[in-house]
């Protein structure tokens, strides 16, 4: 399978980006964000194309997405007004509370990953390290000496693609009673020093 990774995702692939997110990210988020044609509603209208790295194969079609977050903002982005779209006002204002617990500080020099997924089908065929290496690049280019990113303890997968891809632990972080919202106990925080090309 020949990967070709490109920045954005076009607006008519908006929908098929949420899908692809909500499939990989349910499990954590749908017990805030659900039920799922809401949770699905709301990422369509949230997923910020200008922070996102998109994988496809020879014909054009999304395989995965890779997304991060600067200063300028952060592929699962989102406000209170699209949350109280899809939730109304006081469901917006209780999930922007929970949620606020998942961000993330953004620190000089990291560059911040901001989730990464692969369609089912195509897992096992170097989507993910396509969509990783795309990453370590775009870090080189803004400048940053690190990449940052959380892998939960639900998702071992995952974490094995980021060690074999040079990615190492700096510490956990426990959710405590938060488990039983998210499904996932802790959250390890891996780094990629960036090095010369």
């Amino acid at each position: 399978m020949t990967v070709t990774i490109s920045r954005e995702f076009a607006d008519q692939e908006r929908a098929q980006a949420a899908a692809l997110f909500w499939q990989a990210f349910s499990a954590k988020l749908g017990k805030v964000m659900g039920p799922d044609e809401k949770g699905l509603a709301f990422f369509e209208i949230a997923l910020n194309p200008d922070f996102a790295l998109v994988a496809r194969d020879e014909t054009g079609r999304v395989l995965g997405l890779a997304g991060f977050k600067t200063r300028d903002g952060s592929f699962a982005g989102g406000n209170m007004s699209d949350l109280a779209r899809v939730y109304g006002w006081f469901g917006a204002i209780w999930r922007a509370l929970v949620l606020s617990v998942l961000e993330r500080e953004l620190k000089p020099g990291v560059f911040q990953m901001d989730g990464i997924f692969v369609a089912a089908e195509a897992r096992g065929k170097g989507v993910g390290t396509a969509l990783l290496n795309a990453i370590k690049c775009e870090a080189r280019n803004h400048n940053m000496s690190e990449v940052q990113l959380d892998v939960i303890d639900t998702n071992p997968r995952a974490r094995s693609l980021y060690e074999r891809e040079g990615f190492l632990p700096l510490g956990q972080e426990k959710t405590g009673p938060l488990k039983y919202l998210f499904n996932f106990s802790s959250a390890t925080k891996m780094s990629w020093v960036v090095g010369p090309d």
